[in-house]
């Protein structure tokens, strides 16, 4: 997808501030911006429009509003980029925690909107692909875990080593046409049934 082409969605109960950060996008080339001004329903806003990337913009945030927005972060899954005009440590943490991609403090200037947004959108995806690799890594292990349970009971019950017990289990994979670990698990659910 062409950068021009993310939908962008605006949230910023200042008309201004809104129109603002706006054209800074529209300059930049970006073509499909929407604003919202109300922070009520904007969960439902964004699921109706869903917006490749959202922009938020509050001038004086209160622990209340920050916490919604940072619910709504977590569960959008979205590159977010959030201005706002004073901040504290903890609201820094909360953000970050909440994946907000880009959070600038006191920053709102039109020309800045353009690389703010991109550098948000960047560390989304980076952020996402290190997720999704750590989840690989994890369903590797569980597997890896799987297989060596199973080679652990063949040789137990059936007196063999390490070798032919996994030799085997590749066999039974190859002669069944599925997965090494989907033999293991079903080895350890069919013992584990027997030893109840």
């Amino acid at each position: 997808m062409n950068n021009s082409d993310l939908a962008i969605l605006v949230i910023d109960e200042n008309a201004i501030r809104a129109a603002i950060i706006k054209e800074g996008l529209l300059k930049a080339g970006h073509r499909n911006v929407t604003v919202v001004e109300e922070l009520v329903g904007v969960a439902r806003i964004i699921e109706r429009q869903a917006p490749d990337v959202i922009v938020i913009d509050i001038e004086n945030p209160n622990r209340d509003m920050l916490e919604s927005l940072f619910l709504l972060s977590r569960s959008v899954k979205k590159p977010i980029a959030m201005f706002v005009d004073r901040s504290d440590a903890d609201m820094i943490h909360a953000a970050v925690e909440a994946g907000v991609s880009a959070y600038v403090v006191d920053g709102l200037k039109q020309e800045r909107v353009k690389p703010i947004l991109d550098m948000a959108i960047s560390r989304f995806n980076a952020f996402s692909r290190m997720a999704q690799e750590l989840e690989a890594a994890k369903s590797q292990l569980e597997n890896r875990k799987a297989v060596d349970r199973a080679k652990a009971l063949l040789m137990k019950s059936r007196g063999m080593d390490e070798e032919k017990a996994y030799a085997l289990l590749r066999r039974t994979a190859m002669d069944q046409n599925r997965k090494i670990v989907d033999v293991a698990q079903s080895l350890i659910m069919t013992f584990e049934m027997l030893e109840r």
